[in-house]
C-alpha cells in the first residue's frame, strides 16, 4: 500500500512538472500555447505603454500562418477598424480600454513588428497582410504619439 501511495505520489509531481508552472508564476511570460502539439509554433507579444508585456503562442500544422490568424487564435483581446487601406488596429489586450477613433491625434498607438530569427523589424504593412514561419513572432508595441522611431516589444520566448 505504501509503495502505491509513493508511486501515486511520484506521478503526480512528474504530471505536475510536465504541465509547466501556474498561472500565477512571473518566470516567463509565457503560460500556453494553443494547439501546443501542432509541428510549428509563432507568437504573439504585446508591450504595453506600462511597460508590462504578455506573449502567446500558437500552433499551426502548414508552413506559415498569417498574421490575422495569428491574432484570432491566439486568444488575445484585440479591436480593430476597416479604412480604406485595410484594418487598423485600435486596441491590444484593453489598451485603451475604451476609445471612440482608432488613430486619434496626440494619443498613443499600436507600433507593429515583426520577429524572425531573434531580431525585430517595424513592419511594412498591416497585421493581416503579414505571413510568419515556424518560430517567428508579430510584435506589438503601445507607444507615445511623440515617439517617431519606437523600440520593439521584447523578443519572444519559445514554448
Amino acid at each position: 500500500m505504501r509503495s502505491r501511495l509513493i508511486w501515486a505520489s511520484a506521478t503526480l509531481a512528474l504530471v505536475i512538472a510536465a504541465c509547466g508552472s501556474s498561472p500565477t508564476s512571473s518566470a516567463s511570460p509565457t503560460s500556453s500555447c494553443v494547439n501546443a502539439g501542432a509541428a510549428h509554433h509563432a507568437y504573439v507579444v504585446v508591450e504595453h505603454l506600462s511597460g508590462a508585456f504578455i506573449q502567446k503562442c500558437v500552433g499551426f500544422a502548414g508552413d506559415t500562418i498569417d498574421g490575422a490568424s495569428l491574432m484570432d487564435q491566439s486568444t488575445i483581446v484585440y479591436q480593430t477598424q476597416t479604412f480604406s487601406f485595410g484594418k487598423g488596429v485600435c486596441s491590444v489586450d484593453k489598451e485603451p480600454a475604451q476609445f471612440t477613433e482608432c488613430f486619434p491625434k496626440n494619443k498613443p498607438y499600436w507600433s507593429l513588428f515583426t520577429e524572425t530569427a531573434g531580431a525585430w523589424t517595424a513592419a511594412q504593412t498591416g497585421y493581416t497582410a503579414i505571413t510568419l514561419h515556424d518560430k517567428d513572432a508579430l510584435g506589438w508595441h503601445y507607444v507615445d504619439s511623440a515617439d517617431q522611431n519606437p523600440a520593439p516589444p521584447p523578443l519572444a520566448k519559445e514554448s
